[in-house]
């Protein structure tokens, strides 16, 4: 079991946050539009300069090399980034009970970034960021643009790879009633910082 522990980190567009995530919990994020919910995921994952400290357990992010950490702290965007032609070239390990729980075949590896709707780069991008098997998890509303079935296989693979690695997850989500299914807390951010609150 481990901890995610950040602390006062904020900066000039982000108010000092502090929060400590345990390895098999899932913590939930909302607030309105603007307050920095995708801000603070990124300070997270030492994408964006930021003021505080960011741990996992004692090993501050500052002594970790870059590539590594976040692939142990990692973050799914909202727009995920697909540069070569097909999937299999943005992960070329896919494990496919994964796959499968998202509601893919095998063929998935061989088809073109192209043909893509934008919920299938969505769960794409959840099993690319699963496949290197995080300690914790940066999710940016990570069901927001698909359908409802599609929404619950993603909510059941997390929970499921959260338990069982067991994993600690920070989830943004604008959703009260999926807040209810997935967070064991719940926590809005404001201009004023984070403020936890009933599920």
């Amino acid at each position: 079991m481990g901890c995610l522990h950040i602390e006062d980190v904020g900066n000039d567009l982000l108010a000092a946050v502090s929060l400590e995530v345990q390895s098999g919990e899932c913590v939930a994020v909302s607030g309105a539009s603007g307050t920095g919910k995708s801000l603070l995921l990124r300070a997270i994952a030492d994408l964006d300069m930021h003021s505080g400290e960011i741990r996992l357990d004692d090993i501050s992010c500052q002594d970790i090399n870059a590539q590594n950490w976040r692939k142990r702290v990692g973050l799914l965007v909202a727009e995920s980034a697909w540069w070569q032609e097909t999937v299999a070239e943005h992960m070329p390990a896919i494990e496919e009970s994964n796959m499968h729980a998202l509601g893919f075949d095998t063929n998935v590896a061989d088809w073109s970034i192209s043909r893509l709707s934008t919920g299938e780069k969505q769960r794409l991008a959840l099993l690319r960021l699963l496949a290197n098997e995080p300690e914790f998890l940066l999710l940016d509303e990570p069901t927001a643009n698909l359908d409802p079935e599609s929404v619950a296989k993603v909510e059941a693979l997390l929970l499921r790879y959260c338990r069982e690695t067991p994993a600690g997850i920070i989830w943004v989500s604008h959703d009260p009633s999926q807040i209810k299914r997935i967070a064991d807390r719940h926590f809005s951010l404001s201009s004023k910082g984070l403020e936890e609150v009933s599920l």
